[in-house]
C-alpha cells in the first residue's frame, strides 16, 4: 500500500512540476534509469527508497506553497473589497522539513559524479556575473557622460545626515538602517557582496550605498524625484558661480537620465528590466555622487515613512522602516498589522526569496522585526555606525545652538 502511495506521489510531482518541459522530464527519467543500472541490488533499494521519500516531501512542500499562494490571492480580494484581514487569511504553519533518509556518502558521490558527467557534453554558457561598481561607472560615462563627484566618507555622511534631518527623519531611523544594510561599516560606494573595507567578494545584487538601493530603485526615484534633483543642482550653481561649469555638466547628464527614466512605463517590473541594460546601470552611479547620492537615498527612506503615515502608522522605528524596505512598502505594512504580526513570514515572501534571506526563515513577522532590531544593535557598535552617530549629534547640537 505504501509503495502504491509513493508511486502516486511521484506521478503527482511529475504533473505539478511545470517548471520543466516534457523533454527535460524524459531526460531526467532516462538519466536516473541509467544510473540505477550501475547499482548493486542493495544500493538500488537504498536509492529508490530515498527517491520515494524525497518525492513525498517535495509533494508536501509544493502543496504548502500552493496554499500560501492561494491565501495571498484571497487576501488581495479582501483588501480590494475593503475588508479587514483575519488570522484565517494566513497560513499559520511553516514549510515541512525533510525527515526521511539521506543517501549514504558513497552513493551520493557516485550520483553527483554521474550527473556531472552528463553535464560535460552540454555547451557551457559564459556568465559575466552581476555588474559591479566599475560597470556602473563605465555605463554612466558611456551613455550620460557622467563622472560622479567623489567626496570624503565623513563628508558624505554629513550631507546624508543633514538631508535626513531636513526631511524629518531621525538619527535612530537612519543610522540603524545603515547599520543593518551595511553591517555598520559601509561606504558610499559599497555594493552588496563586496566587503567595504577589504574590497573582497563578488556582487550578489546591484544594491549600493548606505541604504543599499537596487539599480531599479534608482530608476524609480529618478522618475519620481529627478526633476527636483535638477532644480536643486541649478540652485547650487547659482549660489556657487565658481562651480557652475561643473554643476552644469552634472545637470546635463542628469537630464538625460531623467528623460530615460520617463521613457519606460512606471511599473516596477519594467524598471527592473531596464536596470539590467547599460543605460539603466549607468543611472545607478549617481548614488555615489556627493550631491545627488545623499538626496536620492534619503528620499527613498522618506518615501517609506510617508507611505506608512498615509496608512495611519507614525513614528516608525528603524527596524519597521527596514521591514518595509525588505518586504516592499505595502507588504511591510501588512506584516505590522495585528493579524500579520503573528503570521509566519512565508505568507509575505516569494518561495525563492524566503529561502534566500536567512533572516526571515522560520519566524513570524513579529519575530522578524525583533531579529532586525537585534542585528541593528550588534552592528551599531561598528566604526561606520559610530561615526554616523557622532555626525548626527554634531548637527543636532548645531541646530540647538541656533535656536
Amino acid at each position: 500500500m505504501l509503495r502504491s502511495f509513493r508511486h502516486f506521489v511521484a506521478i503527482a510531482v511529475f504533473v505539478f512540476a511545470s517548471a520543466f518541459s516534457a523533454a527535460e522530464h524524459a531526460n531526467a527519467r532516462n538519466t536516473t534509469a541509467e544510473f540505477k543500472n550501475t547499482l548493486s541490488a542493495g544500493d538500488l533499494r537504498i536509492f529508490e527508497n530515498y527517491q520515494a521519500e524525497r518525492s513525498v516531501y517535495d509533494f508536501k512542500l509544493d502543496a504548502y506553497w500552493r496554499e500560501v499562494s492561494d491565501k495571498r490571492a484571497l487576501r488581495r480580494k479582501r483588501k480590494r473589497a475593503g475588508l479587514p484581514l483575519r488570522d484565517q487569511d494566513y497560513v499559520q504553519s511553516y514549510p515541512p522539513e525533510y525527515s526521511g533518509p539521506n543517501l549514504p556518502s558513497s552513493i551520493k558521490k557516485r550520483w553527483s559524479a554521474f550527473l556531472a558527467r552528463g553535464q560535460k557534453d552540454k555547451p557551457k554558457r559564459k556568465s559575466k556575473g552581476l555588474p559591479d561598481l566599475k560597470d556602473f561607472l563605465a555605463m554612466a560615462r558611456k551613455y550620460y557622460d557622467f563622472i560622479p563627484e567623489r567626496i570624503p566618507e565623513r563628508e558624505f555622511k554629513k550631507r546624508y545626515a543633514r538631508e535626513a534631518l531636513k526631511l524629518g527623519l531621525t538619527k535612530h531611523q537612519v543610522v540603524r538602517i545603515y547599520a543593518l544594510e551595511t553591517s555598520g561599516l559601509g561606504t558610499a560606494d559599497m555594493v552588496a557582496g563586496i566587503h567595504p573595507i577589504s574590497r573582497k567578494g563578488r556582487p550578489i545584487s546591484t544594491a549600493m550605498g548606505y541604504a543599499q538601493l537596487l539599480a531599479a530603485n534608482t530608476i524609480n526615484e529618478l522618475r519620481k524625484n529627478g526633476k527636483g534633483f535638477i532644480k536643486r543642482l541649478q540652485a547650487k550653481a547659482r549660489r556657487n558661480p565658481e562651480q557652475a561649469e561643473t554643476l552644469e555638466r552634472k545637470i546635463s547628464s542628469l537630464r538625460r537620465m531623467v528623460a530615460n527614466a520617463y521613457s519606460i512605463p512606471h511599473s516596477w517590473s519594467r524598471q527592473v528590466a531596464y536596470s539590467r541594460t547599460g543605460k539603466g546601470l549607468g543611472m545607478h552611479a549617481i548614488n555615489i555622487d556627493g550631491d545627488i547620492g545623499p538626496w536620492l537615498q534619503v528620499v527613498k527612506i522618506k518615501g517609506l515613512k510617508l507611505s506608512a503615515e498615509r496608512n495611519g502608522r507614525k513614528n516608525l522605528s528603524g527596524s519597521q522602516i527596514e521591514l518595509m524596505n525588505l518586504a516592499g512598502p505595502g507588504t511591510g505594512l501588512e506584516m505590522m498589522r495585528t493579524a500579520g504580526m503573528g503570521a509566519p513570514t512565508t505568507n509575505f515572501f516569494a518561495r525563492r526569496a524566503y529561502y534566500r534571506n536567512t533572516i526571515v526563515r522560520g519566524k513570524t513577522s513579529k519575530e522578524l522585526i525583533a531579529a532586525l532590531d537585534e542585528r541593528m544593535n550588534q552592528n551599531m557598535k561598528n566604526s561606520g555606525a559610530r561615526e554616523f552617530v557622532e555626525i548626527f549629534d554634531e548637527l543636532l547640537a548645531e541646530r540647538q545652538a541656533q535656536r
